[in-house]
This record gives structure tokens, sequence and C-alpha cells, in this order.
């Protein structure tokens, strides 16, 4: 098995997460404060409904972080 290194991967993260993760992970992977990916994936909500589905996609497809 090949050793990933897990600051070069996108994951979702359990610390701090409110639903799957996926904005915690972005935020440790592109050091931006986790609020801002937040209202990021809101405004994308609601602009033009792609964020809900970015999100599922995300979930489902990045591993946690603790299984890399």
């Amino acid at each position: 098995m090949a050793y990933r290194d897990p600051s070069n991967s996108l994951y979702r993260s359990k610390d701090g997460a409110v639903i799957g993760g996926v904005c915690s992970g972005l935020s440790e992977k592109f050091k931006i404060d986790v609020t801002i990916i937040r209202i990021l994936f809101v405004i994308a909500l609601f602009g033009v409904s792609a964020g809900f589905w970015i999100y599922v996609i995300l979930w489902i497809a990045l591993p946690e972080k603790n299984e890399l």
C-alpha cells in the first residue's frame, strides 16, 4: 500500500464538522477560515442551487481524515 501524504490530499475532517466535515476539510487544506468556506457554500446553494450537489458529491467522494 502506497503512503499518502495527508497534507496534499483533500479529505473530510470531523474536527469542527457540522454536517459531513467537507467544509472543515477544505478549510484545513487551503488554510482558509471554515466560516468563509461555509458562507461560500450557502451562497452557492441559494444563488445557483449547485452548492447542495457539490457538497453531497464531495461528502461521498472525499475520505475522512483518519482513513488516509
